[in-house]
């Protein structure tokens, strides 16, 4: 799939919820099913709003101790060009590498609103994030490991490069979508076919919730169900 995708299929790609997503995926067997998704440890903070989808800008920053020269860190505005050179819309992932990851914050009132202006639609981290009311009033999301009060000693180390977090594997580019669920890659040679297996999905998954709740609802109709429609309970 060439990059960017079309806006009409990011539009569609983003009315999908999460859940019925990986189903789709997984039809496609590009990866395993334990995989491809970031675990408890990054939490939806605006489980409100609707889906997240955007092409991941990769950062890596530390900040929990002060440097051993003087009593700052360097600022750097060399990310900036670096997320402006990804297609539209941008998820600017944080890998937190710290002693103590989380114990201060890249993005705030402040960052969060410079990335916005870079077209960017969230941040997803295994550290912290601050500043919430300023991020819900505007409809930016977090994806976080934690909060905090203060943005400590925090540096960007590292810019573009492969990392991993919440046992996802995230490539600079890669396509994520979040919602109130968590947060998933699309694979991009295949993006183009998942809306519609998960329309259909979600159609038949519909109809089987709806016999559950009919008067004439039975085990043995519902084996047949699942069986017909090759179905797994456990979605």
């Amino acid at each position: 799939m060439t990059l960017p995708l079309s806006p009409q299929l990011l539009e569609a790609l983003g009315r999908i919820d999460a859940c019925t997503l990986a189903n789709a995926i997984e039809t496609f067997h590009e990866r395993l099913r334990n995989e491809g998704f970031m675990d408890h440890t990054i939490r939806c903070l605006f489980p409100h709003f609707p889906p997240m989808i955007g092409y991941a800008a990769t950062i890596k920053i530390r900040g929990s101790a002060p440097p051993t020269t003087d009593g700052t860190y360097p600022d750097r505005t060399d990310w900036w060009d670096y997320i402006v050179s990804l297609p539209e819309p941008r998820v600017v992932v944080v890998h937190d590498v710290s002693s103590r990851p989380g114990l201060g914050s890249l993005v705030g009132g402040v960052h969060l609103n410079i990335l916005r202006a870079l077209h960017c639609v969230g941040v997803v981290t295994n550290g912290s994030v601050r500043d919430i009311p300023a991020a819900r009033s505007v409809g930016f999301h977090f994806f976080a490991g934690s909060l905090s009060v203060s943005h400590a000693y925090v540096h960007i180390v590292e810019i573009g490069k492969p990392l991993e977090m919440g046992g996802l594997n995230i490539s600079s580019g890669d396509l994520l979508h979040g919602d109130l669920h968590g947060v998933q890659s699309i694979p991009l040679d295949i993006a183009e076919r998942v809306p519609a297996v998960a329309a259909k999905i979600a159609k038949t998954e519909q109809a089987l919730i709806a016999f559950c709740r009919a008067p004439d609802f039975s085990l043995e109709k519902l084996r047949t169900m699942i069986a017909t429609n090759k179905l797994d309970a456990n979605r």
